[in-house]
């Protein structure tokens, strides 16, 4: 579900009073949470209404009135639009935020195509999901409203690489199925005799990204092609330190060094023949 949080402006904010540098770090840090965990979809701040007009409609006439508006508490100053699992996630989000001085804000939901019921047939549905598409840029194709992740098949080594990967990158399992925890079997001969231990399906953290891992058909030697995993480490120490452990036992495809738009760079295939793009940016 979306809501749109709203930051009611202040006298500072309609006098045009801008944020200092110590307001602006705190704010781009909790902004960049917000990123990472999906949950903003847009932010802006807001001229103060000086800058501003409204229009009225009354009939065919419309009557333009130009800023600044008397009533300053019920004016806005800036905006979020987040993406959230339920109310309580936004409230927690929110409570979080790097305000102080009794700054006020309001938390909406926004509405969804189904608030609207049988209201909303589904050519309107159609021609509005098309629209969305065009405003932000695509080909009036609908835009996948989720996450992308990762999903490794190792072909009989996915507990292994597992273990592996939670020893050098601290990977965190949270979750795992072997063959023979499924309710369903694998139709006959799908899988060679012995698999029933092999991993079915596992999701592991890396960081802030969940990866997802199975054994697929148990084929034996895993292959990884056409893709690299791209591991962003905190300073150059921990990227060298990163990029060995992932390259022991495999192979360094670029050897670890700086480069234009990285302080360090480099890519490895570890021992199971996964591709690692291990970097530092500038």
């Amino acid at each position: 579900m979306r809501f749109m949080v709203i930051v009611k402006a202040n006298k500072d904010s309609e006098a045009g009073v801008l944020p200092d540098t110590e307001i602006l770090t705190a704010m781009g840090k909790y902004n960049e949470e917000l990123v990472k965990a999906g949950v903003m979809l847009a932010a802006e701040g807001l001229h103060p209404t000086s800058k501003g007009l409204r229009v009225r409609f009354s009939g065919k006439q419309r009557t333009v009135t130009d800023g600044p508006f008397a009533e300053t508490k019920e004016l806005i100053a800036g905006f979020w639009l987040w993406q959230v699992r339920s109310r309580e996630e936004a409230i927690e989000w929110l409570k979080r935020a790097p305000f102080d001085g009794g700054t006020e804000v309001e938390l909406r939901p926004v509405f969804e195509a189904e608030d609207f019921g049988a209201a909303l047939t589904p050519e309107l549905r159609e021609q509005e999901e098309h629209l969305r598409a065009q405003a932000a840029g695509g080909n009036g194709v609908k835009p996948v409203n989720g996450m992308v992740k990762p999903y490794l098949f190792f072909e009989g080594r996915c507990e292994e690489a597992i273990e592996y990967y939670r020893k050098v990158l601290g990977a965190e399992v949270k979750a795992l199925l072997r063959n023979a925890d499924s309710p369903q079997p694998p139709p006959p001969g799908m899988l060679p005799p012995g698999s029933e231990n092999k991993v079915m399906h596992a999701e592991f953290r890396v960081g802030d990204t969940t990866v997802m891992a199975s054994d697929g058909m148990c084929g034996g030697k895993p292959v990884f092609q056409g893709f690299s995993v791209t591991l962003e480490a905190p300073n150059d120490a921990e990227a060298k330190r990163l990029f060995q452990a992932l390259a022991d036992g495999g192979e360094v495809r670029m050897p670890l060094g700086p480069t234009f738009f990285a302080t360090s760079f480099g890519t490895a295939a570890d021992r199971f023949g996964v591709r690692w793009m291990v970097l530092v940016r500038r």
